[in-house]
């Protein structure tokens, strides 16, 4: 089953793309800074400007309420937002089980954010866009500010949530080793193209 289609689709750094990520499936994307990953992954989520057809499960993204495709198609920025003083408010919905899966005890609702480390709110973030049970995650840089440890608890929880949902993963990291844990297939933005890598090579 194809979960997420894109049809001559572009962004303003890139050449048009063709692609189809069947559910469940991990693509990794990795690329120099700057090379358009993130407006990519944006432009997905349908919060910047694009051009050519997105489709969930073949019905176009034009055809789906914003609010709607971005609950269903969901993007984790680098840099996570706020809105309320103490983490509760935020995770109204989240199983206890999946905070423990991240180093978390159920006290960290009352926690405030201004005493969150970075590596603290991104897997916080996380989790907030998961209560939400996306189809498709746009990742990007999920452990970027993470240690060792809980980078290795984001993958696993990350890895066990699309066994357990058949969601569909698009990767974006600079980390190749990762990206090779994780993904099923990884592709190189180049020259302002998407590029798939052939192992080995």
């Amino acid at each position: 089953m194809t979960r997420l289609q894109l049809e001559r689709f572009k962004v303003i750094v890139l050449e048009p793309v063709d692609m189809e990520i069947g559910a469940g499936r991990c693509v990794g994307i990795r690329g120099a800074s700057g090379a358009g990953k993130t407006m990519f992954l944006r432009a997905v989520a349908d919060l910047d400007p694009h051009q050519g057809k997105a489709l969930l499960d073949g019905v176009e993204c034009s055809r789906i309420e914003p609010p709607l495709w971005r609950r269903q198609v969901a993007y984790l920025a680098s840099e996570s937002a706020w809105w309320f003083d103490k983490v509760g408010p935020h995770l109204d919905s989240v199983p206890g089980q999946w905070l423990r899966m991240l180093g978390f005890g159920t006290d960290v609702m009352e926690w405030s954010i201004n005493r969150l480390s970075s590596g603290e709110r991104q897997r916080l973030a996380l989790l907030r866009m998961l209560a939400n049970r996306p189809k498709v995650l746009l990742l990007d840089e999920p452990s970027a500010n993470l240690d060792t440890a809980s980078t290795e608890a984001v993958e696993n929880f990350l890895t066990e949530y699309r066994k357990r949902t058949n969601a569909t993963l698009i990767w974006v990291s600079h980390d190749l080793d990762q990206l090779q844990r994780v993904c099923d297939l990884i592709f190189t933005i180049n020259s302002a193209r998407l590029v798939e890598e052939v192992p080995g090579k």
